[in-house]
């Protein structure tokens, strides 16, 4: 395949599911909520509204803080960057007036901002607005975790991300006001995928200056440019809208009024909430998959989703069991992926023993999916009882014990638990001498228990940014921001920066990619679980919602309601 071609492979994203598609560090079923009833409306009766549900409240709309999915799905909404997934899933210029020009080291870009682009509040927007913003996400004194998005990538970036330049030596500038000019430290190949993610949207300095550290905590403190703006949310509470914003420069295309939010924690509550019409949407799992089977309304699709145990070295400053690779290699082998994803999930999802989802990326010369490429690597954590444990007997050994306490954390939904409830009693039945305990926190604390690396297991699941298998790698690099784990390699870092800084030998990089999957798999740094499939229901009135594999998750401005 030529270049030009695996550029396009790599901007180019399929059709599917829903949820934690944005990245972040969602756990299984990422659903935290509350069952209460259908959210109200701030439109009146007989506009174009939806009324949908989602998996948790919304922790925040600061697009340099965001990290997980439910926040990623709003501001992709509400907001827009230079470029945006269309209704076929390619990426095309959103902000960006036209295409960009670049020179011939493909290194400098100068964009052209349209001049029709505003702020919900009527200020255009300008190149200095994503000056503003970029330099904030690169900003030390911000700790933004998506920082790592411009490492490596803007010129400078890692210089200032490390406290050694001022955030203003970025590699960014307005020219005019119409007009952005970026260095990148080199060509980047998925660089339009990149520039769609919110932590790259623009931010209005005046405004968000003047907020201060109220900016951004609930929907009156928020300005949008985006084809909607946000009403309705305090922070903290479980129904907020979507409400079509007329600032917006293809507002004439946006054909919904509104949609209307709400959180719901139990499946039975938003199955009866949809077959009474009182919700447009909801997601379907576990038994409830199966009693829907053949129900025109249900759809099934893949997502680039890969669930795993994160597994804890280091908390509180001192090692836990699992700095053990023995330990971390039974924990990995000792669960059934297939009876997990067959009696518990019952929505498609398929055993994962790998890192890198199927479907995501293909090999730049022979087009083969990169499971195909990596299948050696899918070998290490296989479903061993006997295997698993004959590993946690020579772990016990080397730790000097008989037995072993660990905590699972997870989120506080119906869902997640009953997952938490299968991997404990695989873990403490084929594991004799385990012992896990249950630990179930709500959306936002779960995100701080992993921030603060304050955890010993974890359902943690990652969702595609954009197509290309380092957006998985390179989540477990030595002290990464989305590491948290404690897992270290120098090897795998090694194969890691170099794939990361090849931008012309493209067999050489994939092939990086490939050796780096292998090390961590068989080191168990992690425990794969499953890729997911999602169910989900969504009325026949419903028409033009587009779901995406990769990036945000959920696109409403080219959807409408029948009458």
């Amino acid at each position: 395949m030529e270049r030009k071609n695996l550029l396009k492979s790599l901007a180019v994203i399929g059709l599917s599911g829903l949820v934690l598609a944005a990245c972040g560090n969602g756990g299984d079923d990422a659903a935290t909520s509350d069952s209460s009833a259908a959210t109200s409306s701030t439109a009146t009766s007989g506009e174009n509204v939806l009324n949908w549900t989602t998996s948790s409240e919304l922790p925040t709309m600061d697009t340099t803080m965001v990290t997980d999915t439910v926040s990623f799905d709003m501001m992709n909404n509400v907001n827009e960057g230079l470029y945006r997934q269309n209704a076929d899933n390619e990426y095309e210029p959103a902000m960006l007036d036209g295409e960009p020009t670049i020179s011939e080291d493909g290194t400098v870009y100068t964009y052209k901002i349209k001049e029709n682009a505003n702020w919900s509040n009527g200020d255009p927007v300008t190149a200095g607005d994503f000056v503003f913003a970029w330099q904030r996400l690169v900003n030390p004194d911000q700790a933004a975790s998506y920082s790592y998005l411009a490492d490596g990538i803007i010129q400078n970036a890692t210089e200032i991300i490390n406290g050694e330049m001022e955030p203003s030596e970025l590699g960014v500038k307005a020219v005019d006001d119409k007009t952005l000019e970026v260095t990148y430290a080199k060509p980047v190949p998925y660089l339009e995928g990149l520039l769609s993610m919110a932590p790259f949207y623009p931010l209005n300095q005046a405004y968000v200056e003047e907020q201060g550290e109220n900016y951004a905590t609930n929907s009156d403190t928020v300005l949008s440019n985006g084809p909607f703006t946000l009403a309705g949310w305090d922070g903290t509470n479980l129904n907020w809208q979507l409400v079509k914003n007329d600032t917006y420069w293809d507002a004439e295309n946006v054909k919904l009024d509104a949609v209307n939010y709400q959180v719901l924690k139990e499946t039975s509550t938003a199955i009866n909430l949809f077959d009474s019409g009182e919700i447009d949407y909801t997601t379907v799992s576990g038994e409830y998959v199966a009693a829907r089977e053949g129900d025109p309304n249900m759809a099934n699709a893949p997502e680039s989703t890969v669930f795993y145990l994160k597994m804890n070295q280091e908390r509180n400053g001192e090692e836990t069991p699992l700095a053990n690779k023995n330990i971390r290699t039974a924990v990995a082998k000792a669960i059934d992926k297939q009876s997990f994803a067959d009696q518990v999930l019952q929505n498609g999802s398929k055993p994962a023993d790998y890192l890198v989802p199927e479907g995501l990326a293909f090999n730049p010369s022979t087009g083969a999916d990169f499971r195909e490429d990596s299948a050696a690597a899918a070998e290490f954590l296989t479903y061993d009882v006997a295997a698993a444990q004959e590993a946690f007997k020579a772990g016990l050994e080397e730790l000097g014990t008989d037995s072993v306490s660990i905590e699972l954390l997870v989120d506080d939904t119906e869902n997640a638990q009953r997952s938490a409830e299968y991997i404990q009693g695989q873990l403490q039945e084929n594991l004799p001498g385990l012992e896990v305990s249950i630990v179930a926190q709500p959306f936002k604390n779960r995100i701080a228990a992993d921030n603060s690396q304050d955890y010993d297991l974890q359902v943690a699941g990652w969702g595609a940014d954009y197509a290309d298998p380092i957006n998985y790698l390179e989540l477990f690099i030595t002290d990464g921001g989305n590491n948290n784990s404690g897992y270290s390699n120098e090897e795998y870092d090694a194969l890691i920066a170099s794939a990361a800084g090849e931008t012309e030998d493209l067999d050489a990089r994939w092939a990086d990619l490939v050796s780096a999957e292998s090390i961590i798999l068989e080191d168990a740094g992690i425990a794969p679980l499953y890729q997911r499939f999602g169910a989900y229901l969504q009325q026949p009135t419903v028409e033009g919602v587009v779901h995406h594999q990769v990036g945000a998750s959920t696109s409403f401005k080219w959807a409408s309601k029948a009458e």
